[in-house]
């Protein structure tokens, strides 16, 4: 009989925190679950408008942290810090993920022209280059067009999802030419179908794909 294996999520913003508890519930049920929130992050990003050393630092305590908590591996939700996650990972010996890598894997299986659409929009620029790096790897090259909509994310936080949806599908709306378009924030997983529906094209979402990424390195 398999053990139960610990799983730390941590997350920069509440709003990730449903979505993937939804995904684990769904995908991965025997998963122990343990949240760190730490909300400063992303607000401290924004001011910042970089990623800076102290950030950085910042990520590498709380992955620490969770191992030493009993962590059998480290799940960060949000996508705005990748360089930060990579960082704690090379200080671990655990798995460590940053949220997007499994979905990004999903998205070049799709296609080389990528869509993404971000409702924090410090996201855009580490997933795109995370993109081309994992296309690099491939040897294959990919376009990639963004489109940010932050009003979502703020009727997100004020508790309005239906409005959080509407929006996203209508920016997923304005998007053409690509083959499949990447939802950048954990967040965003509520307005999948709509976007689909308004878009036309596939929509890939990170917590399933990141559910099913742990249970094959940990199983």
């Amino acid at each position: 009989m398999t053990s139960t294996k610990r799983i730390f999520l941590v997350h920069a913003t509440p709003v990730a925190m449903a979505p993937i508890k939804e995904s684990f519930a769904r995908l991965w049920p025997e998963a122990e679950l343990c949240n760190l929130l730490e909300d400063s992050l992303s607000r401290d990003l924004r001011s910042a408008g970089r990623l800076t050393d102290d950030l950085k630092q910042r990520f590498c305590t709380l992955a620490r942290y969770a191992r030493d908590a009993g962590a059998d591996a480290v799940l960060f939700t949000c996508s705005a810090f990748g360089e930060a996650i990579e960082l704690s990972r090379s200080e671990l010996d655990i798995p460590v993920l940053k949220p997007n890598e499994a979905m990004i894997e999903e998205a070049l299986d799709l296609g080389n022209k990528i869509a993404i659409l971000a409702t924090f929009e410090p996201s855009i620029g580490s997933m795109s280059e995370e993109f081309h790096v994992a296309a690099t790897r491939r040897g294959v090259h990919v376009t990639i067009e963004s489109v940010a909509c932050p009003q979502a994310l703020e009727a997100l936080h004020q508790g309005d999802e239906a409005l959080h949806d509407r929006l996203i599908a209508a920016a997923a709306g304005q998007i053409q030419g690509c083959d499949v378009l990447c939802f950048s924030q954990f967040s965003m997983t509520s307005a999948a179908a709509g976007a689909h529906a308004s878009s036309g094209r596939s929509v890939l979402t990170t917590p399933d794909s990141a559910v099913m990424l742990l249970r094959r390195l940990l199983l």
